[in-house]
Order: structure tokens, then C-alpha cells, then sequence
């Protein structure tokens, strides 16, 4: 199943308590039950102002279901074409 990277703008986020951020967690798995299993969050990446999450999902349409449900702004997502690993160097 294809992956993708999604970048939200939410500034401030990097501030966020423990609690606000298992909070917002919470809510996700929810909505990723809810929808089923079609689409898969892997892994999230919290900056000072953004979020980059993948996940695993059969169409950039699904992504942005899922965001638009669970709250997140989605300002850009794309498909991941190649994955990258020191270990690649090694031979």
C-alpha cells in the first residue's frame, strides 16, 4: 500500500502539554478505527510549528478524509516514492 507524508501548519504545536498532545492522539486512533483498516498512521514528527505524519493509505483521497475528520489541515501531502536508510551506504 502506498505511503505518504502529510504536513500541517499548527502553529504553536511544539508547545503543546503532554496531555493536549495524547488528547489529540486519542482522537486520531478513534477516527483511523472509524474508517478502518484502509489507512495506517506509522509515524508523527512534532516542529515548533508543524506536524509530519506517515501514513499508509490506498489514495491521496483517503489522507485527506482522514484529515479533514480528525481536524488537521493537510497543507501538503505527497506519496513517498523512495525510503532512504544509512544502512544503503554499507552496500
Amino acid at each position: 500500500m502506498p505511503q505518504y507524508v502529510i504536513e500541517s501548519e499548527m502553529p504553536g504545536v511544539g508547545r503543546l502539554s503532554t496531555a493536549e498532545l495524547r488528547a489529540a492522539v486519542e482522537h486520531s486512533v478513534c477516527v483511523l478505527n472509524e474508517m478502518g483498516p484502509n489507512i495506517q498512521w506509522l509515524q508523527s514528527f512534532v516542529t515548533a510549528d508543524k506536524i509530519y505524519a506517515v501514513y499508509t493509505a490506498p489514495d491521496k483521497k483517503t489522507i485527506f478524509e482522514y484529515a479533514r475528520q480528525v481536524g488537521l489541515s493537510a497543507d501538503r501531502v505527497s506519496e513517498v516514492t523512495m525510503m532512504l536508510e544509512p544502512k544503503i551506504a554499507e552496500g
